[in-house]
């Protein structure tokens, strides 16, 4: 799945309007390590939020509930988008440890995003949870 991916992005450095496409609801799909193994998330009790503005910002976790609606924890990590090297990274910060991710792709229905040890993890925008 990566190297169509990598082939046209890994390198690219992400443009603000691009990067305003990250706000909003992720619900992660794949995990791919880098040996090409995958793990498959089916169902997911909880998704993140993203919101940046100005090149900052946070993601939070949260819970879909039954209505359509999200409950959020009380944990945020702080989010800085940085472009060096032609490529552009989310860089997070909580109390307790700083790291980054390289954007490998984003648009408005997918992020993808590869993290220190390799590991690539495919997002999508989730679909409402209603009980109709």
């Amino acid at each position: 799945m990566c190297t169509a991916i990598c082939l046209i992005s890994c390198n690219k450095e992400f443009s603000d309007t691009e990067m305003k496409k990250l706000n909003g609801y992720w619900e992660i799909q794949v995990a791919e390590l880098p040996d090409g193994t995958e793990k498959e998330y089916k169902v997911n009790p909880v998704i993140d939020y993203f919101e940046i503005k100005q090149g900052k910002g946070f993601r939070k976790k949260v819970m879909p509930q039954f209505d359509g609606t999200y409950i959020a924890n009380s944990t945020e990590e702080d989010i800085e988008v940085v472009n060096e090297d032609g490529k552009t990274y989310l860089s997070y910060a909580t109390e307790y440890a700083k790291w980054k991710e390289q954007v490998i792709r984003i648009d408005d229905e997918q992020l993808v995003v590869r993290n220190a040890e390799g590991i690539e993890y495919h997002y999508m925008k989730p679909e409402p949870f209603t009980l109709k």
